[in-house]
């Protein structure tokens, strides 16, 4: 895979590759300047609004930087403190950043060797997801994970544009051993060894990713234990997420509020038993949301002295996520856009990669410590989470 990287690269975009070279990503996705996205259709897998729990209307909440999982493991803030050179100025108007535009988050489940009958939404094989890592990498994005994204730390360089891939399911094909030699090492046909391949020659790409899991269900194959395998992704940076103990269907099987604590706190209290210390801090819903009354068990609850709570919960995909520093921005209700399969379908990861402007993304300006955005973005920008760093409107 390393040579196609550097073949695909070298053979079809090599002015793309050195515009990089001199501007960072400052070049890449080049298209008209527009205004906001076209409004898209919505799905009925929002989080309802309810005024007896925390706001999940799609305005940002003031609580928001107390909500953190106290534990000392796990998804925890990211570190900001640490000292770094201040990044080089850059052209404005050659590079345009945004930073209150869109960011994908997407959404991938199976991977397969080949496609076979009955296989469509959600599943893609090896081979196209080493094409799509291709593809981004060339057109400029970088991935960041879903903890430094939901606190705001997005550190690419200028011109990049950040996105965050989610895997739902923890399926053998996401990721899994191999033995050899009585060694334990990832399959390279997984995603995570296709990922872990293509980081070896283009670094700089990011290896991030946060795997949502139901511990009660068969989790990432059947080779080494599932405390090895859980414990491999964290020590490689991966977060590891809820997404209930036996992927339950909230709508239609969970009819109280015991039922959705037993599936969720449960599935904390398995996490612990794994990988002790390691807390759970984002959801992704299993087939939609509960009813109304019971939205609450799923941003919190407690389950045989267990006590969890999600800072942000990840929604079925289907349009872009909100800047984290957007007066849009809702943790609670997060947008997600689903992986490609073989049967292409409007608001999947290659349609928005075709439709989306470059002016509607989150486009970095390279410096973490500074918010800019174009002057029509100026009146999205929420004041209150930016978080001390310096907002730039040009």
């Amino acid at each position: 895979m390393g040579n196609r990287c550097i073949n695909f690269i070298r053979s079809t975009v090599i002015i793309l590759i050195t515009t990089l070279l001199l501007q960072g990503c400052a070049s890449s996705k080049f298209q008209d300047n527009d205004p906001d996205l076209e409004d898209q259709p919505e799905q009925s897998e929002q989080l309802p609004e309810d005024t007896d729990i925390p706001d999940i209307s799609g305005q940002p909440r003031e609580d928001e930087s107390e909500n953190d999982a106290e534990n000392d493991r796990g998804q925890d803030e990211a570190d900001t403190s640490e000292e770094r050179n201040d990044p080089e100025p850059i052209d404005l108007e050659l590079v345009k950043p945004n930073e209150a535009g869109r960011i994908m988050v997407v959404m991938f489940h199976n991977f397969i060797e080949e496609y076979k009958k009955g296989d469509k939404l959600y599943t893609m094989t090896f081979d196209a997801f080493r094409e799509l890592l291709d593809t981004l990498y060339v057109s400029g994005y970088r991935l960041i994970s879903l903890n430094d994204y939901l606190n705001g730390h997005i550190d690419v360089p200028a011109g990049c544009i950040p996105m965050i891939f989610t895997f739902d399911d923890g399926t053998a094909g996401q990721f899994s051993f191999i033995e050899e030699n009585g060694e334990l090492r990832v399959n390279p046909k997984s995603a995570v060894g296709i990922m872990e391949e293509f980081s070896r020659v283009c670094p700089d790409f990011g290896l991030e990713g946060t795997f949502y899991v139901n511990l009660g269900n068969q989790t990432f194959g059947k080779t080494g234990t599932l405390q090895q395998r859980l414990q491999y992704l964290i020590d490689k940076g991966f977060e590891i997420g809820n997404h209930t103990y036996s992927h339950i269907n909230l709508k239609t099987e969970a009819k109280t509020a015991e039922i959705i604590q037993k599936e969720i706190g449960g599935n904390q209290k398995r996490m612990y038993e794994l990988v002790p210390g390691y807390a759970f801090t984002t959801f992704s819903l299993p087939y939609g949301q509960p009813s109304k009354e019971l939205v609450q068990y799923v941003i919190r609850g407690e389950y045989e002295g267990i006590a969890y709570e999600n800072k942000a919960i990840m929604e079925v995909g289907w349009d872009p996520a909100q800047s984290p520093f957007s007066v849009r921005f809702d943790p609670l209700s997060t947008h997600r856009v689903r992986s490609p399969g073989i049967e292409p379908v409007d608001q999947d990861l290659n349609w928005w990669l075709r439709n989306m402007k470059r002016s509607n993304e989150f486009v970095s300006d390279g410096d973490p410590n500074k918010v800019t955005v174009p002057e029509s973005y100026a009146d999205l920008v929420d004041q209150d989470r930016l978080g001390g760093r310096e907002l730039v409107i040009y």
